[in-house]
C-alpha cells in the first residue's frame, strides 16, 4: 500500500471529456485519485443535483477504471458565499454545502474543501464575517451528520490566506469535521516567498491539516505558472507537512484551452507533472520526526 496519496484536479483536463475519461487518463498518468470541481458555473453547480442513476453511473466508472474520487473542491460559494449580505444569497449557499456533503457522502469522496472568503465579490465588513461564523457552524453540522470532513483552502485574498488564519476558525469551530486544506502557492505568496515562513504556517496547523493542494504561484501570480518556474519550495513544503503526518495531496494545474499553458499536449503534461511531484516526496514514507506528539 502506498504511504501517501497524490491526487489530480479535475481541471488539469480539458472540460469537453467525460468524467470516466477524466479518471481514466488519471490513472493511467499516475494520480491516485481525482478532485472533483463544483465551482461556480451553472454546469459545474447542475451536479450538485444529479439524479441517482448518475450518481451510480459514476460510481461505476470509479470501479472501471480504479480511479476514485477522494474530494471535492467546492469553488462555488464564490458566486454564492456563506457570508452574502443577501438573505436569499446565503440560502442558495447552504443549500449548495448541504448537496455538496451528500454528493461527497454517495461518491465516497473524504473531504470537501471549502473555500475561505466570507464574501468574494463584494466588500467584506462585520457583518459579512458574522454571517459567514452562523453559516460555516451550520455547514459543519451538516457535514457532521454525513461523516464527511470540510476543510479550508488557504486563498489569494487577505480574509483567509493563511494557514494560522484558518486554524483560528477552526478552533472556534471546535469540530473534528472542520479542518485545513492549505494551498501551498497561495501560502508561498502570503509568505512573500519565505521558506522559513511557509514552514511556521504549516506548522500552525498541526493536528489540523487533511490535505495539501500543490500549485506553482509567483509573487502576485496564483493561477496557470508551470510547475518549477516559480518560487514554491515544494521539497520544503511537502517535507514540512510530511512531518505534520499529512498523507493526502493533490496536483492543482489547469488545462486553458487548445493548448495548455506551456504548450504541452496534455496527456504528456499530466504525466511529467506527477513525475516532477512525486520526486519531492520521501522515497521509503518515512518521516523525518514523530508525528503526533506534541512538543512541549
Amino acid at each position: 500500500m502506498s504511504a501517501y496519496q497524490l491526487g489530480l484536479y479535475e481541471k488539469a483536463m480539458p472540460g469537453n471529456l467525460t468524467l470516466e475519461e477524466k479518471l481514466a487518463a488519471a490513472g493511467e498518468a499516475g494520480y491516485d485519485f481525482l478532485e472533483l470541481s463544483i465551482d461556480e458555473t451553472d454546469e459545474k453547480l447542475a451536479r450538485l443535483d444529479w439524479t441517482d442513476s448518475e450518481v451510480c453511473a459514476l460510481r461505476r466508472s470509479i470501479e472501471q477504471t480504479g480511479t476514485p474520487i477522494r474530494s471535492i473542491c467546492l469553488s462555488g460559494h464564490r458566486r454564492f458565499p456563506l457570508g452574502d449580505p443577501d438573505a436569499a444569497t446565503r440560502t442558495r449557499s447552504l443549500a449548495i454545502m448541504e448537496k455538496a456533503v451528500r454528493l461527497a457522502a454517495r461518491l465516497g469522496a473524504r473531504v470537501i474543501q471549502i473555500a475561505g472568503y466570507d464574501v468574494y465579490y463584494k466588500p467584506g465588513d462585520e457583518a459579512t464575517r458574522a454571517y459567514f461564523a452562523e453559516n460555516l457552524a451550520r455547514s459543519v453540522e451538516i457535514a457532521a451528520a454525513h461523516a464527511v470532513m470540510l476543510a479550508f483552502e488557504t486563498m489569494e485574498t487577505p480574509f483567509l490566506n493563511t494557514v494560522e488564519k484558518a486554524v483560528s476558525w477552526v478552533d472556534r469551530i471546535r469540530s473534528p469535521y472542520l479542518a485545513v486544506y492549505p494551498d501551498l502557492g497561495n501560502i508561498t505568496c502570503a509568505a512573500d516567498g519565505d521558506r522559513n515562513r511557509v514552514h511556521a504556517d504549516l506548522e500552525s496547523g498541526r493536528g489540523h491539516i487533511a490535505a495539501l493542494h500543490l500549485k506553482e504561484t509567483k509573487p502576485g501570480v496564483f493561477r496557470e505558472v508551470p510547475y518549477g518556474s516559480g518560487h514554491v519550495d515544494f521539497a520544503g513544503g511537502i517535507q514540512s507537512a510530511w512531518n505534520l503526518g499529512v498523507r493526502m495531496y493533490t496536483a492543482e494545474f489547469w488545462w486553458t484551452g487548445g493548448v495548455p499553458y506551456d504548450g504541452r499536449a496534455w496527456k504528456t503534461l499530466l504525466h511529467e507533472n506527477a513525475r516532477f511531484l512525486r520526486g519531492y516526496f520521501p522515497a521509503d514514507g518515512a518521516s523525518q520526526e514523530p508525528v503526533g506528539l506534541s512538543k512541549k
